[in-house]
């Protein structure tokens, strides 16, 4: 260690930052994170009240978020709801959906669901935010983050996920491509990759004791994500410790991918 040597820090004071699918999940937990980590937060989803609780939560706890009730697939709305913000230093985008189903039975309906929410609405949203942030003409000092909301899914495959997979290999060309080119911008883009977090909609997945075994023997570790492990990565790839990292995918996956 160099003298003088300083630990970059992972705060994230004065910084703005919007989360897509905001209202419950992976959303909620990685907002009320940013929040605790300094950051001003705007929620944005479809359903108002989940929104509201969950700025009523990061309120109580003495922080300050904004809500916008705003459909991903909406591409005007998307766009204008970004566009109209005075200031972004951080985008996460978090939205996303999933179909599990046999490769042969997935339907035109939910092909193109995954399609709209993880990939078409991930790039419409990164662009949007990109934008705003190209607007700061002291972006270059500042800096700017885009996170990904991937899946350990982005880097292998799985049965009756084909089209799911698909789209998070999608997103992992996306953010490696966004990184290169924004990099002399100072605007970095990483993905983040979980394996199976334990949250009502991952509960819905694994419905039954032979999906949820299928599940817990494939993660080495034995057990399942937390929201708020997630939430950790999210905050060390927006924070200073992360400054020099672009165009990676930061894997919380119990050791998943690994095999």
């Amino acid at each position: 260690m160099s003298d003088g040597f300083q630990m970059p820090g992972f705060r994230l004071d004065g910084k703005t930052a919007l989360v897509t699918g905001a209202g419950r999940g992976l959303g909620a937990a990685i907002a009320e994170a940013y929040s605790a980590s300094g950051a001003r937060v705007i929620l944005l989803g479809r359903t108002q009240s989940h929104l509201d609780d969950v700025a009523a939560r990061i309120s109580a706890a003495g922080g300050l978020s904004s809500v916008i009730a705003c459909d991903v697939t909406d591409d005007k709305a998307l766009r204008c709801a970004i566009g109209g913000l005075p200031t972004l230093d951080i985008l996460v985008n978090n939205a996303g959906t999933n179909f599990p189903e046999p490769f042969v039975d997935v339907s035109n309906e939910h092909l193109d669901a995954m399609l709209d929410v993880n990939v078409r609405a991930c790039f419409i949203a990164a662009q949007a935010g990109v934008r705003k942030m190209l607007e700061d003409k002291a972006r270059a000092d500042k800096g700017g983050c885009i996170i990904h909301m991937s899946s350990q899914m982005g880097h292998v495959g799985s049965p009756n996920r084909t089209a799911y997979c698909m789209t998070k290999h999608a997103l992992e060309g996306l953010t490696k491509a966004m990184a290169v080119e924004l990099a002399p911008q100072n605007i970095r883009v990483n993905s983040i990759g979980p394996t199976f977090t334990d949250t009502p909609l991952m509960r819905k997945v694994a419905d039954t004791p032979e999906k949820l075994q299928f599940i817990m023997q494939r993660i080495p570790m034995g057990k399942l994500a937390t929201p708020g492990e997630i939430a950790a990565a999210a905050v060390y790839l927006a924070s200073p410790a992360a400054a020099m990292v672009t165009g990676t995918h930061l894997v919380v996956d119990g050791g998943w991918t690994a095999q």
